[in-house]
């Protein structure tokens, strides 16, 4: 029995220290884009690659017809393409016979230019050309621009330049929003201020409102917080609009009635003659 436990400790022990050992060498590590080997370890291509860690662990693939000719190209960030090993892009012929796999370009062999809402990322030492380009190692550039409705987006073939001497490369486009720039919201301060007012308005409005009805025991309209107040508040501003907008008097003059052309009827002579001594 203490030999057993002996040995079981004795493969934990052994198992963290290789666990540490792979952490403190960079293998075992949580940076996805930790994997990619840069040709110069510069601070502002490691900048470049980190902004395309979402894309890291993802095969995007797009298949090529031309003529007789038919490719799949899978490309994966700082990852296996296709789970070949060591291949960040590879090219299979899907004419012949088991679909012969070529790697196009490796991520240990990694270049990285970024501008404001683009990256260019570069894979070479893949394998060499048989009859063209003098046998030089295959190269792929890959131009990742920004497209905040693309999501991850959508690989697409560009070109195969083989018909040089040197420098030959394969061309690919990518559209994504991982490399768009984060869109940075500024406020002025007439903004801010009347956000706050309309919180602390939303906040008076609401709390008036629960007090009155559930603490006063308000119905209708009075439960509207200092109801009587405001109703005040409005009449008053009804008044100063109407002696500032309107133009009429505020009093009316007397009327004076104008001189009727129509003959007045006469009144009925009154006689005084039995009033005369006879």
């Amino acid at each position: 029995m203490k030999l057993h436990s002996y040995s079981g400790r004795s493969f934990l022990v052994w198992t963290l220290a290789v666990q540490l050992l792979l952490c403190g060498s960079g293998v075992y590590t949580s940076d996805d884009t930790k994997a990619c080997g840069l040709y110069s370890d510069s601070q502002s291509e490691q900048k470049v690659i980190k902004r395309l860690e979402p894309l890291a662990h993802k095969n995007f693939s797009v298949e090529t017809k031309n003529g007789d000719e038919s490719y799949t190209y899978v490309f994966q960030l700082c990852g296996d393409a296709g789970g070949v090993p060591g291949a960040g892009i590879i090219q299979v012929d899907n004419k012949k016979t088991g679909s012969k796999v070529t790697v196009i370009g490796r991520y240990n062999a990694t270049q990285a230019i970024g501008g404001s809402d683009w990256v260019m990322l570069i894979y070479g030492n893949g394998e060499a050309y048989d009859a063209h380009c003098n046998k030089e190692m295959r190269k792929a550039i890959f131009m990742i621009s920004c497209n905040r409705d693309a999501g991850m987006g959508k690989l697409e073939v560009v070109l195969e330049d083989r018909e040089r001497a040197h420098d030959c490369f394969y061309l690919f486009e990518l559209d994504t929003s991982a490399v768009c720039p984060v869109i940075e919201s500024h406020l002025s301060t007439g903004s801010i201020i009347l956000i706050i007012g309309f919180c602390l308005l939303a906040v008076y409005l609401t709390g008036g409102f629960l007090y009155q009805r559930l603490i006063v025991g308000a119905k209708g309209m009075d439960q509207f917080p200092n109801y009587a107040f405001w109703q005040e508040v409005g009449n008053l501003t009804a008044d100063g609009c109407d002696f500032v907008c309107r133009s009429r008097n505020r009093e009316e003059a007397p009327a004076y009635r104008g001189i009727s052309t129509e003959p007045l009827e006469e009144e009925p002579e009154e006689r005084d003659d039995h009033l005369l001594p006879m």
